[in-house]
């Protein structure tokens, strides 16, 4: 049987495969949220040592505590003094941020930052940030962050009570939109994993929040 009139027929080709940005690879700003004993800094440095680029960690309680003398530990209470130097402390991680991520230096900041506290909100970090921030909250059970606050030294560990009462405040996280990591069955690594796997979504859709 003869052949039809004309050139070769050229075979449709199957659409190219939806790719997932590679987070490792990539100059990002994220912020980890979490209440005292998610594992946010640990989390955090790990995940800031095991990256292709270059990337620095910012913890804002560090940060806090570089007032040595006059240091207004919010364990005392929360008021005027305290709240200034927080809001210092977050500022000046964010001109750090910023001059990080200028030089090509990714960052990963860690804050307890509560859904239902405006004046340390999420707001405020994007300000001094940048829109690119990326926000992922971190939260284990109850009953892990009480198990791993314990194993805390010095002002950072907490009562028993105010762990579950940041917890609580914590669970408002959920249904805000932002990604959540429960991490109680994961270790450090396997955490790490797990929010490179959220960074990539977040990459190729970025949250509105």
């Amino acid at each position: 049987m003869p052949l039809p009139p004309g050139g070769p027929v050229a075979m449709p080709m199957a659409p190219p495969a939806a790719t997932v940005p590679d987070p490792a690879g990539t100059t990002l700003a994220v912020l980890l949220i979490g209440p005292a004993g998610a594992g946010k800094t640990s989390v955090a440095k790990y995940w800031a040592d095991h990256r292709r680029v270059p990337t620095a960690h910012i913890s804002l309680d560090d940060v806090r505590e570089w007032v040595r003398s006059g240091f207004a530990d919010p364990q005392s209470g929360w008021n005027d003094n305290s709240e200034a130097q927080y809001r210092l402390a977050r500022r000046t991680c964010g001109f750090a941020a910023r001059n990080f991520l200028a030089n090509g230096i990714s960052c990963i900041l860690d804050d307890a930052v509560f859904p239902d506290r405006p004046v340390v909100g999420l707001g405020g970090w994007k300000r001094h940030v940048g829109p690119g921030l990326l926000p992922v909250v971190l939260l284990p059970g109850l009953e892990i962050v009480l198990e791993r606050n314990a194993e805390r030294s010095g002002n950072r560990r907490l009562s028993d009570e105010e762990v579950a009462r940041i917890h609580g405040r914590m669970a408002g996280w959920y249904g805000s939109g932002l990604p959540i990591i429960d991490n109680s069955q994961l270790d450090v690594p396997e955490t790490a994993r797990v929010l490179d796997e959220v960074l990539a979504r977040s990459i190729a859709s970025p949250p509105q929040w």
